[in-house]
């Protein structure tokens, strides 16, 4: 690493998420720069993602009187057993909405810092695969008789509810949010940035469409194999992986590529 400055790492979403992966990239010698290339907005139709609203709150006053919840002409309507989220901003949608959960429900996360969003929101999370990926989870899932309630991003990958459903569990899919981009305007930044954060195949998506031609020093990190081949089919070079799907390890996959004394990473001899 230049001793002059701390490499320039690009965070690409801000919020709450931004500050915390700047926080821990200083932690680590960097200085994050960061450039918001997508966000979260509400869905283009609410009304799905309220019916589940609507249910999950039934289910918990089902769970307190014994008696099944019922829809708006009266009739029964079976409660959700489980709730699997694979994202923070899956969380902080459903959190914002039900301020606490039914005691009886049982809750899934993709991974640790799925998890622990969970957990700052004050739910008790049952269950995180050992590895984080959509398919460990629908593998880790118990057998249930019930509905698994599923909220997630217009762009989500089928991979979980498919995988769900073939075992013959019951999914209610909800769209909670959609992931859109920040802008049309192309960013460049100078001095150029050391690394740049790939998060996910839309964070991909809009390096590629915005801040291409990349400048050939600029490392690109991806946070898991999946990423990295969407980062490649989106025509960007993949430098460094991180060997566990988080923040913080795909920020020591930067510090050690960046760093001539660490063994070999993928695309830089």
């Amino acid at each position: 690493m230049d001793e002059a400055r701390p490499p320039v790492v690009l965070v690409p979403r801000g919020g709450a998420w931004g500050e915390r992966v700047s926080a821990a990239a200083r932690d680590r010698g960097l200085d994050p720069v960061v450039v918001p290339l997508i966000a979260d907005a509400p869905p283009a139709d609410p009304a799905q993602l309220d019916a589940a609203v609507r249910r999950l709150v039934a289910s918990g006053a089902a769970g307190r009187h014994g008696s099944p919840p019922t829809s708006g002409d009266g009739s029964d309507v079976a409660g959700y057993v489980w709730l699997v989220v694979t994202s923070a901003t899956a969380v902080r949608v459903v959190a914002e909405r039900v301020p606490r959960l039914p005691s009886a429900l049982r809750v899934a996360a993709v991974g640790e810092p799925t998890a622990r969003a969970a957990r700052q929101a004050g739910w008790v999370v049952d269950l995180v695969p050992a590895e984080a990926s959509a398919a460990a989870l629908a593998d880790a899932l118990p057998a249930t008789d019930g509905t698994v309630l599923f909220p997630r991003s217009d762009i989500a990958a089928p991979t979980l509810v498919d995988a769900l459903r073939t075992r013959g569990i019951d999914v209610d899919d909800v769209v909670a949010y959609r992931t859109v981009g920040t802008g049309d305007e192309p960013i460049a930044l100078d001095p150029p940035p050391d690394a740049v954060l790939v998060t996910s195949g839309s964070v991909a998506r809009e390096i590629a469409r915005r801040l291409t031609p990349l400048d050939p020093r600029t490392l690109v990190a991806c946070i898991g194999p999946g990423t990295a081949d969407e980062s490649r089919t989106a025509g960007l070079p993949v430098h460094t992986v991180a060997r566990a799907r988080s923040a913080e390890a795909l920020l020591d996959a930067v510090v050690e590529a960046l760093d001539p004394s660490a063994p070999d990473q993928e695309g830089h001899p």
